[in-house]
């Protein structure tokens, strides 16, 4: 492979591609045209390859110019992986805590508590993992992880001890395209609404397996009911702009915040004896703590509870 350092070759051709030509991205770059015609040649020269293709205009990637791209981009990956695992013997003193947590509940729950925390230990880098909750639980069971943050305790596996702090309601997201929907009304009163009714109409949920989707699932039980299911996606914030925009109604947790649009939908709260989150923090049975660790469990529960609280005194009666 070219011996010019892969970080360097990744930023010329970003801006290369950035600006279309060399003259230009040479400028941005503050290295001379020729440098940078000439490097872009060396690499040619020794991967047998054009990489890029400069009869386009504005100039692009090759086909093998791509492949070459996704290579370097793979690179850089696994070098960050390899500083951040090695930083742990190169700097004892600074802690690395790695955190693994669903991204569209990260979105809610990580502003909470993490400034907070890192306002009391400076000193600890923070390493999160954004995946699926399965995933994240094995991490977490193989010592790839120090701690998982879900929702729904009752469904983690075994070999983890958690700690959870405060229920989060649910509410309807309900558009205009409904029999239910109610014109300029930004809020429908609890309870007001037949629930079984409600799920008969067409929804927009998460797949089966996801912890939203274990809840509605509950509701569709409950009340025998076989949905009727527009789409499905792993994106809860899709989810939530495609009933808004009248593909069918969804259930959301408040923490998926909706911005209440009366012309467009409506939001119906549920009651929280019917459907709830219970927001955890877990960690290997095995593990023991350190007093960084424990400080992070501490703030995260208080955080979340005095969030909860905040919000639970917003909530429209």
């Amino acid at each position: 492979m070219p011996k010019t350092d892969s970080t360097n070759l990744l930023q010329f051709i970003d801006v290369l591609l950035k600006h279309g030509n060399f003259t230009r991205a040479a400028k941005d770059l503050y290295i001379s045209q020729p440098y940078l015609t000439q490097t872009i040649k060396s690499v040619e020269a020794e991967l047998g390859v054009t990489i890029i293709d400069r009869e386009a205009s504005p100039l692009k990637l090759t086909p093998a110019g791509r492949l070459y791209y996704q290579y370097l981009t793979t690179l850089e990956n696994q070098k960050d992986q390899f500083r951040q695992q090695l930083h742990q013997f190169t700097a004892p003193a600074h802690q690395t805590i790695r955190i693994g947590i669903l991204s569209s509940l990260g979105y809610y729950l990580l502003p909470l508590f993490l400034p907070a925390y890192a306002q009391v230990h400076p000193e600890v880098k923070v390493n999160l993992t954004e995946d699926i909750s399965e995933r994240n639980e094995q991490r977490l069971l193989h010592g790839e992880l120090d701690f998982l943050i879900g929702q729904n305790p009752e469904t983690v596996a075994p070999g983890l001890t958690t700690h959870e702090r405060g229920k989060d309601g649910y509410y309807a997201v309900i558009p205009k395209t409904s029999k239910f929907y109610q014109p300029h009304q930004d809020f429908i009163n609890p309870g007001t609404i037949d629930i079984e009714a409600l799920l008969h109409e067409k929804l927009v949920l998460s797949p089966r397996g996801s912890s939203i989707r274990r809840q509605v699932d509950y509701l569709l039980q409950k009340y025998h009911v076989t949905p009727e299911i527009a789409v499905e996606s792993t994106n809860t914030f899709t989810i939530a702009k495609l009933a808004e925009k009248g593909l069918g109604i969804t259930f959301l947790p408040d923490s998926v915040y909706s911005q209440p649009d009366g012309e467009a939908y409506n939001l119906y709260p549920l009651p929280a004896s019917l459907l709830s989150l219970n927001y955890f923090i877990a960690f290997a049975s095995t593990q023991s703590l350190s007093q960084n660790e424990q400080d992070l469990v501490t703030i995260f529960l208080t955080n979340l509870e005095a969030s909860l609280a905040d919000l639970a005194s917003l909530s429209p009666e």
